[in-house]
C-alpha cells in the first residue's frame, strides 16, 4: 500500500472557530485591532492551540467570504482604522461615524458607506507623507513588487468595478471584459485608484502578519478556509480567463453545483465557473500553486471547501434554470496533490468531505492523507454505523460539534426532532439540559486528533447566534461576539484546560 502524501496531524489538540468579523469593536465590524489580540489571549488561557477563521477575501454582493472578489486579497473591512488613527494617518473624529453602527451584529451596508472613504482619507495622508511606511508593516513599494503577481490585476479589477459603479465584468466595454495585456487608457486614468487598493492590501496583510505573529509566538496556529471555486464576479476569472470554462464573450460555459439530494429535489446551483482543468494540467497547475502558496504564508493550516470536487464535480449547464441537468465529470485528483506536495511537502491541509462522497472520494481523501471532517450534529436519529458517531470516527479527523453552515448546538437541539434528541440522551448519558457543554465534551474525547468549536457553542448561544443559513441570501454573517462575553470566555479558561488535561489535548 502506497503512503499517503501528507501527514501532519499527529499530535491531539483543540481550538476555537470564530471568523474576524464577528470580533468585538466600536468600527461597525470586528477588525484586527485589539479584540483580535485579547482573543488569542483567550485562546492561550483556555489551552487550545488553533483559531479557525473562514476566508478571508474581499467580499461582495450577499457578503459571503465564499464569494469573493480575489482567491488572494485581503478584506479591507477587516483593517483596524485605530491603528490608522494612532499612526497619524487619520484623526479619531473621523472614525465616529464607523462608531454609530451596531454592535450587535454587522451591517454591511453601513460598513459599505462609511469605511470606504474613511480608508479613502487614510489613502490621500500617506500619499502626502514622505516615506513609504506605516507603522511595522514595512515598505509599501516592497509589498507592491513582491505581490505584483496577483496585485496588480486585483487592484485594476477594483478601480475599473468601482468606476463603473460596481458592475460585474460581463457588463463592462467589450474592450475591457478581460484583462488588457498591454494596457488600456481607462487603466493609465484610474492609476491613482489602483494605488489606493494596493495601500489598502498593504494595511490589511501589515495588520494580519502581526496578529499571526502574535498567535504563533503564543503557541496559536491559525487555520484559514479556501473555497474550491471562485466567484465568477472576480479579478482571478477576469485576469485568467484561460483557466476557467468560458465563452468567447466571457459567459461561463457551465457552472459548479450539486446534484438533487434528500435535502434539495433539484439540487443546488452555484454559479461558479468551472476549471479548466486541462489547460491548469498543462501548465503545472501554476494558479493553484501559486493561490496555496500565498494561502500558507497567510495561515499555518488550510482547510479546503468541497473537497469531493477534486475528485469529480457536478457540472452544469450555464443556462440551465436548476443543478438537475448536470452530470459528474473527473477532477484533477491525485495529480494535483501530488503536484501541491512536490512544492509545500509540510503543508497542513484539511479535506472538508461533508456530504453525499462516494467510496472513491473516500479513498482520494486517505491516499492524500488529509484529515477528514466529522459533524456532531450530523451523527444522530439514525443507525450504529452514521460515520460521525464517536465510536465510528479516524484518529486522522477534525471533529466539530457543528461549523459556521450548522445551527448553534443549543440552537440544532431544541429543534431537533424528538427522535434524535433520544438518541443524544442516550447515546451521551446526558440531560441534554447543557446540550453545548455536552458536545463540547463529546469532542473533546474523541480519537479525533483535532477538535475545534464554534465560539456560539462555549457560550451556549441560541439560534440568534447561528452565523449562516445556506440558501438564504440575505441575514447572513451578520452575528458578532460581544465585549461582555469575551470575559464570559475567560470564565470558561480553567474548565476547558481541566479538560485538555483529561484528554490529552
Amino acid at each position: 500500500m502506497n503512503h499517503p502524501l501528507f501527514s501532519w496531524l499527529t499530535q491531539r489538540a483543540a481550538g476555537a472557530l470564530l471568523h474576524p468579523t464577528a470580533l468585538p469593536s466600536r468600527q461597525g465590524v470586528g477588525v484586527l485591532g485589539g479584540a483580535a489580540y485579547e482573543f488569542v489571549d483567550m485562546l492561550r488561557e483556555a489551552r487550545l492551540s488553533y483559531w479557525q477563521v473562514l476566508p478571508l477575501g474581499p467580499t461582495g454582493y450577499g457578503d459571503s467570504p465564499y464569494q469573493a472578489f480575489s482567491a488572494f486579497a485581503g478584506n479591507p473591512y477587516l483593517i483596524d482604522l485605530q491603528a490608522l488613527v494612532e499612526n497619524g494617518l487619520l484623526s479619531d473624529e473621523e472614525l465616529n461615524p464607523l462608531r454609530e453602527l451596531p454592535r450587535g451584529r454587522v451591517d454591511y451596508a453601513g460598513l459599505y458607506e462609511r469605511k470606504w472613504p474613511v480608508l479613502r482619507q487614510a489613502y490621500e495622508r500617506f500619499q502626502g507623507q514622505h516615506t513609504d511606511t506605516v507603522a511595522d508593516y514595512g515598505s509599501f513599494d516592497t509589498f507592491c513588487e513582491a505581490q505584483a503577481e496577483w496585485l496588480q490585476p486585483f487592484a485594476e479589477y477594483m478601480a475599473i468595478k468601482a468606476h463603473f459603479d460596481g458592475k460585474f465584468w460581463g457588463e463592462w466595454p467589450d474592450d475591457l471584459r478581460m484583462r488588457p495585456r498591454d494596457g488600456h487608457p481607462l487603466i493609465d486614468e484610474l492609476d491613482d485608484a489602483i494605488r489606493a487598493h494596493k495601500f489598502y492590501q498593504y494595511l490589511f496583510f501589515g495588520q494580519w502578519r502581526n496578529v499571526k505573529r502574535y498567535a504563533n509566538d503564543h503557541g496559536i496556529e491559525i487555520v484559514g478556509d479556501a473555497p474550491i471555486f471562485v466567484a465568477l464576479d472576480s479579478a482571478d476569472v477576469w485576469s485568467n480567463p484561460d483557466l476557467f470554462e468560458l465563452r468567447s464573450d466571457g459567459s461561463p460555459a457551465s457552472v459548479a453545483g450539486v446534484p438533487p439530494d434528500y435535502f434539495s429535489p433539484t439540487g443546488q446551483l452555484w454559479g461558479n465557473p468551472l476549471y479548466a482543468w486541462d489547460r491548469m494540467r498543462a501548465n503545472g497547475y501554476t494558479w493553484w500553486r501559486n493561490r496555496i502558496e500565498c494561502n500558507l504564508q497567510t495561515f499555518d493550516a488550510l482547510r479546503l471547501d468541497h473537497f469531493r470536487g477534486f475528485y469529480d464535480y457536478w457540472s452544469i449547464p450555464a443556462d440551465a434554470k436548476d443543478a438537475r441537468s448536470g452530470q459528474w465529470r473527473k477532477g484533477p485528483a491525485m495529480e494535483l496533490f501530488r503536484t501541491l506536495h512536490r512544492h509545500f511537502p509540510e503543508a497542513k491541509l484539511i479535506a472538508e468531505d461533508l456530504g453525499e462522497m462516494s467510496q472513491g472520494v473516500f479513498d482520494f481523501r486517505d491516499q492524500t492523507g488529509l484529515p477528514g471532517m466529522a459533524i456532531l450534529h450530523f451523527a444522530f436519529g439514525g443507525e450504529g454505523d452514521n460515520l460521525y458517531l464517536p465510536h465510528n470516527l479516524k484518529p486522522n479527523s477534525v471533529i466539530y460539534p457543528g461549523v459556521h453552515d450548522n445551527d448553534t448546538t443549543r440552537g440544532w437541539y431544541h429543534a431537533s426532532p424528538e427522535k434524535v434528541k433520544d438518541h443524544v440522551r442516550r447515546y451521551l448519558r446526558v440531560s441534554g439540559e447543557d446540550i453545548s457543554w455536552d458536545l463540547i465534551r463529546t469532542a473533546y474525547s474523541s480519537v479525533s486528533r483535532l477538535a475545534i468549536i464554534q465560539v456560539q457553542d462555549f457560550l451556549s448561544l441560541g439560534t440568534e447566534a447561528r452565523f449562516n443559513t445556506p440558501g438564504e441570501a440575505v441575514g447572513n454573517w451578520q452575528w458578532r461576539l460581544q465585549e461582555d462575553q469575551m470575559g464570559q470566555m475567560h470564565q470558561h479558561a480553567p474548565y476547558l484546560r481541566e479538560l485538555s488535561t483529561l484528554y490529552y489535548r
